[in-house]
């Protein structure tokens, strides 16, 4: 119908995914259909086949085509309808009802019900069946709740739900879905959706970070699901002394006022609960961590763990990763929001996680045998190691290239895939020189034109005529695409604009560009300088504990001007102690760092003790240290400060070069080490 000239029987076949054979066969019992609407099908051999009637007949046949109801579901969609209808209701269902509505024997549903019991463990959910009595999933508000926000997000694609909240805009009638889809979508209002997608818009700017589109799909999904619950009487409980922690988090009051506001516009009262259930997934969806909790608590620690997870992968690849500090980097971002998540029982989506696993099956078990190892108290999911191949793999592939085009990757599957993608293209085709990643949402704000490739792992329709569509993980046969369009394209670009993209950027940069990146080389530049100029080694000759080695470096720090209240300081660095060891493994260093209202000026400075001491290590272990390393923050320090106090705590575990460096305690070396790294590190940010 939707072909206005022939079409071939392999076209059919190929579109279909059966054989040639099987198409020959169907056609001959559409015969019968086709005679009730006046219309026939033209054969014509060696050519092809062709709908032919009237023009009102064939719109007779496609809206009674529309209306036939599809019931021949996969075990895995038939499964995901079975597990919906239970998560929305809170009475038993009898199997004979599931049964007769997906028109399959009880039998059937019985055996569904085996495996969604297993499904089900996974969100500490439980499957009660009773003779006589039907079937009931029992389990707390917010299990139900992941369960539906996990249905929902493997079974509707992201840029389906995009179309929807973009045909809301614009008023046009609602695109056609596949049956599952519908279903899991009619757990939610459709017209909320558009309310909820303004509302989350308008708060997420008071973010310092960005929302990857899954996650900010997530949320939004999440709040819908929400109200719909609330209707029904399904209220969340929220632990009273966690919700009371995250009442001092920025992410509380942008979830209280996103609450706030939907309880205006749909005339409801939204109980406090339901805040901490925001301010949760908030956290925990950070597309990189939150600069606020920079060195706070874990950054070292997890620093040090990735460390020993890279050395790890190093060990069983036969390939040395530990040289890489972008992938360390990357990690640390990484790993900070996904051990958050793992702790607070938040589970995730990852839509590639059987492609990844699949494309790299060795990666992936070193891995996950991986962290295994290293975070031994951690059970890590499946999807969570699959994020963790990509930035892996993501270094393996990237190879040094003079390459010549500029290419933009529009990706809504997450800031691991999106690079993952970038790697790959960068590696396997040869003419492109510089990749950049977008989300889907901020399209309009770029300037198309600045790129001579863009590729996409979602379908743009109209957002974009001239791009290629393809997986995240790129096929043979995407590859061959992209690499026919990028040599296409190339040859496109006349010889003085070749000149002019190999000119420097600095020579092209608008005033007001310009003006921007010079301020940034000043702001990191003199927060490098001050670090710098106030860095030192300091002897103590005593033997001393270490909580009296702390009190002398605080209150000669308090007497430099740099905190008012030395003791309050010690008292935080004690009960950071107290938390976890501080002593760095295999080295005779440890790294004491807080950040308090009671500190004026960042400083990063280094204790030597002439007698060595002994402390907990950051594995649980006691170890011998000579060497104590102390880093400080106003509560309040700027974006900049943070970052470079971020960026000292990796460097200190980087490699078995760096902790020589700080374990030599000379200064005239530490300090000529700090100042290249920290030049290497401004340029790179730059």
């Amino acid at each position: 119908m939707k072909k206005e000239d022939v079409v071939t029987i392999k076209e059919l076949a190929d579109y279909l995914e059966v054989s040639p054979r099987t198409i020959h066969r169907d056609l001959k019992s559409l015969e019968d259909t086709l005679e009730k609407y006046q219309l026939s099908l033209s054969k014509k051999s060696g050519i092809g086949i062709q709908l032919e009637g009237l023009p009102e007949n064939k719109q007779d046949l496609e809206l009674a085509l529309f209306s036939v109801s599809h019931t021949d579901y996969t075990p895995e969609e038939r499964q995901a309808i079975i597990l919906s209808t239970l998560l929305e209701t809170s009475q038993p269902i009898k199997l004979f009802t599931l049964a007769s509505e997906l028109s399959v024997t009880i039998a059937t549903v019985s055996n569904d019900l085996e495996k969604l019991d297993e499904r089900l463990t996974e969100f500490d959910l439980d499957l009660l069946r009773k003779r006589g009595y039907g079937v009931q999933v029992e389990g707390s508000e917010s299990n139900k709740r992941s369960a539906l926000s996990h249905l929902i997000s493997q079974y509707i694609d992201e840029f389906d739900f995009i179309s929807i909240i973009q045909d809301s805009i614009t008023k046009k009638s609602q695109q056609q879905l596949d049956t599952v889809s519908n279903r899991l979508l009619g757990l939610v209002d459709r017209e909320k959706l558009l309310i909820i997608e303004r509302s989350v818009d308008r708060v997420k700017k008071d973010l310092t970070y960005d929302l990857a589109d899954s996650s900010y799909i997530g949320l939004v999904v999440h709040l819908a699901l929400a109200l719909e619950r609330l209707k029904k009487g399904d209220n969340i409980k929220f632990d009273p002394g966690y919700l009371e922690e995250l009442k001092g988090t920025k992410e509380f009051g942008i979830a209280s006022k996103m609450i706030e506001d939907l309880e205006k516009v749909f005339q409801m009262t939204i109980p406090k609960d339901e805040i901490g259930y925001i301010t949760m997934h908030l956290m925990g969806a950070k597309l990189r961590y939150d600069r606020d909790y920079m060195i706070e608590e874990s950054s070292i620690d997890i620093a040090y763990k990735a460390r020993e997870l890279t050395a790890f992968v190093s060990g069983k690849m036969n390939t040395d990763l530990l040289g890489s500090t972008k992938l360390l980097s990357d990690l640390v971002a990484h790993l900070k929001p996904t051990i958050y998540r793992i702790k607070q029982g938040m589970k995730i989506k990852n839509p590639l996680s059987k492609d990844i696993e699949d494309d790299y099956p060795d990666l992936f078990s070193v891995i996950e045998q991986g962290v295994t190892e290293v975070f031994q108290d951690i059970k890590f999911p499946r999807e969570e190691i699959a994020y963790l191949v990509l930035h892996f793999a993501s270094t393996l592939l990237n190879e040094e290239n003079e390459l010549e085009l500029k290419a933009l990757v529009v990706c809504s599957s997450g800031i691991g895939t999106s690079k993952m993608l970038a790697s790959s293209l960068t590696q396997l085709v040869p003419e492109i020189k510089e990749v950049e990643n977008q989300s889907f949402f901020k399209l309009n704000d770029i300037d198309l034109s600045d790129y001579q490739l863009i590729v996409s792992t979602i379908p743009l329709q109209d957002a974009i005529t001239d791009y290629i569509l393809v997986s995240p993980i790129l096929t043979k046969e995407e590859i061959q695409k992209v690499r026919r369009h990028a040599r296409k394209n190339k040859l496109k670009m006349s010889p003085k604009k070749q000149v002019e993209r190999n000119t420097p950027k600095t020579g092209t940069m608008s005033k007001e560009a310009a003006m921007s990146r010079l301020e940034m080389i000043q702001q990191y530049s003199n927060v490098a300088l001050r670090l710098l100029d106030t860095f030192g080694v300091n002897y103590v000759d005593k033997k001393l504990p270490v909580k009296d080695v702390l009190s002398l470096a605080c209150h000669q720090l308090s007497n430099d001007q740099y905190m008012d209240e030395p003791e309050v300081v010690l008292q935080h660095l004690l009960e950071r102690e107290k938390l976890n060891g501080l002593g760095i493994p295999n080295t005779s260093l440890a790294l004491y760092h807080t950040r308090s209202e009671s500190v004026k000026k960042p400083i990063f400075t280094i204790y030597a003790l002439t007698h060595p001491i002994e402390v907990m290590g950051m594995d649980g272990q006691h170890i011998t240290i000579d060497t104590v390393l102390l880093m400080f923050s106003p509560i309040d320090a700027d974006e900049v400060t943070l970052d470079i106090l971020s960026y000292i705590s990796g460097l200190i575990i980087r490699d078995e070069d760096t902790i020589h460096v700080f374990q030599s305690k000379n200064e005239a070396q530490i300090s000529q080490f700090l100042s290249n790294q920290l030049n290497e590190f401004i340029n790179e940010k730059l």
